[in-house]
């Protein structure tokens, strides 16, 4: 028996057309065979450019369809890591009570298991904490039953939307080290979020970057390189 279930994902971009055509890439991987006429657009910011490229906001919205379940099998095509993957973030899911669904796609170095649902909001958590650990459970079983592969867990476009907000609190940050000479440390970040900022930075000729403290509220700091020797 098949039913109608509402499905939900968020996407950035520089323009409102961008983020438009990224949402329907995305409902494409959950929703096979999309009707895009049935695709309906939220636009919850059109974005600012800002003066000379700085205070840059990403164009944010959210697109919604409807999808029949249980017309056809949505996990055929998976291989045995996806299905794994999928698997092992299902139970985490039933664990924590969170109404969602979850599918999965090969990328280069891996998996991605992509959930959307009602309560998504609970699946991602405040400040991406929930689904951060999440993320991190899923590759430690992963690794422990011997798989190699990587395992992202995203859900509503959160993966993109976070990566561009981290990618230009970094480059914030590096201008106001560059401009006053000292460190600046930035607020505690996940394991996760803290790669992405460093990444953000590493080809930055003027800064480098650091974590420091403890887990939970390790942080990243910022310095110019003239402090670095």
């Amino acid at each position: 028996m098949s039913d109608q279930a509402l499905v939900t994902v968020e996407a950035t971009g520089e323009t409102v057309g961008e983020a438009k055509w990224a949402a329907l890439r995305e409902l494409e991987q959950l929703v096979p065979g999309l009707d895009r006429e049935s695709v309906s657009f939220q636009v919850v910011s059109e974005g600012e450019r800002g003066l000379l490229g700085v205070g840059f906001t990403p164009a944010h919205v959210i697109a919604s369809t409807e999808s029949v379940r249980g017309s056809e099998p949505e996990n055929a095509d998976e291989g045995d890591d996806m299905a794994h993957a999928r698997e092992i973030v299902e139970r985490i899911v039933s664990g924590i009570g969170a109404d969602v669904a979850a599918s999965a796609r090969a990328h280069e170095s891996g998996v991605t298991v992509i959930c959307s649902g009602p309560d998504v909001a609970l699946f991602i958590g405040k400040h991406g904490q929930t689904i951060d650990a999440i993320q991190y459970l899923a590759n430690a079983i992963t690794r422990a039953g011997g798989g190699q592969h990587e395992v992202i867990v995203d859900a509503a476009g959160y993966r993109a939307r976070r990566t561009a907000t981290l990618e230009t609190l970094a480059k914030r940050t590096a201008q106001r080290a560059s401009a006053t000479g000292r460190r600046v440390e930035m607020e505690p970040m996940t394991p996760v979020e803290r790669k992405i900022v460093h990444e953000a930075l590493k080809e930055d000729p003027e800064v480098e970057t650091a974590s420091e403290g403890s887990e939970p509220n390790r942080f990243v700091v910022v310095f110019p390189r003239a402090l670095a020797g």
